[in-house]
């Protein structure tokens, strides 16, 4: 007599929904095409409007602000005229697009999470995502246009500012991606206290260290003025402490059943 197959733990709410790798791949696939077409088609309708250079302009418009009467920008390339601003046109399509692409990862990843799980994932990729475009925003509505002011303070009457295209994109890639990545803080925090690694009291000890280091940072990946140095410092030590508190509520409402279990036991 054969043994009879094994039921699936009916406590397993994903038992019986396994698919063969070959069908993961496919899913795979359909969802990076749906991804690429939706930033195709944003780039697409950014080409027509504003169009390439009208965003170049854009992005530029806190810097041009600030040079001096009758001086602009210029590009010591021959190709960069055109180059640079289809950077920032796929750029841009790529961040407009951002939430479509975080919801084709979402739907490819939560059939193989549980309840409790999905709980505790949703909310930290919609909170990074807005927290990255916060850090965005607050880099260039408000920290470019005072770092621009103060450098130009210092600049010498004898020379004319012109500064080179590609070299300003580096500068606010590199701008963008630092103050982005600083708003993060209270994600890395909440992370960082829901899988174990450190307690939410350790988080509060560790305040005067995150401090320091948070100034430590802001020197190396900003320029060397004081205006940006301040301005991704003191957010940071700001969100930190939004951090520990999120932490707190985190914790409290992604616990797994057997967790709130033991919680509720003892």
């Amino acid at each position: 007599m054969t043994d009879s197959p094994q039921k699936p733990d009916p406590e397993d709410e994903l038992a019986g929904t396994e698919q063969p790798f070959v069908a993961h791949l496919m899913e795979l696939r359909d969802r990076l095409i749906k991804a690429l077409v939706a930033v195709g088609v944003v780039a697409g309708v950014l080409a027509v409007f504003p169009g390439p250079g009208q965003l170049y302009d854009l992005l530029a418009a806190p810097l041009v602000a600030n040079l001096p009467q009758g001086a602009t920008m210029i590009a010591t390339s021959v190709i960069s005229p055109f180059m640079v601003p289809l950077k920032i046109l796929l750029m841009a399509a790529f961040l407009i697009a951002l939430p479509v692409v975080l919801y084709q990862v979402w739907a490819f990843v939560a059939p193989g999470l549980y309840s409790h799980e999905k709980k505790m994932v949703l909310p930290l990729v919609v909170s990074s995502t807005l927290l990255f475009f916060l850090g965005v925003g607050f880099c260039y509505f408000f920290v470019f246009g005072k770092v621009f002011a103060f450098i130009q303070q210092f600049a010498p009457k004898s020379i004319t500012a012109a500064p080179d295209i590609e070299a300003y994109l580096g500068f606010v890639m590199t701008m963008f991606l630092a103050f982005g990545l600083a708003f993060e803080v209270p994600i890395a925090v909440v992370v960082l206290a829901r899988i174990g690694v450190v307690t939410v009291a350790q988080l509060r000890s560790f305040r005067g260290y995150f401090i320091v280091l948070a100034f430590v940072i802001a020197a190396i990946v900003t320029p060397p003025d004081v205006v940006s140095q301040l301005a991704l410092a003191i957010p940071m030590c700001l969100l930190y402490e939004v951090g520990i508190w999120a932490a707190q509520l985190f914790i409290r409402h992604t616990q797994a059943p057997e967790d709130e279990a033991k919680a509720a036991e003892s």
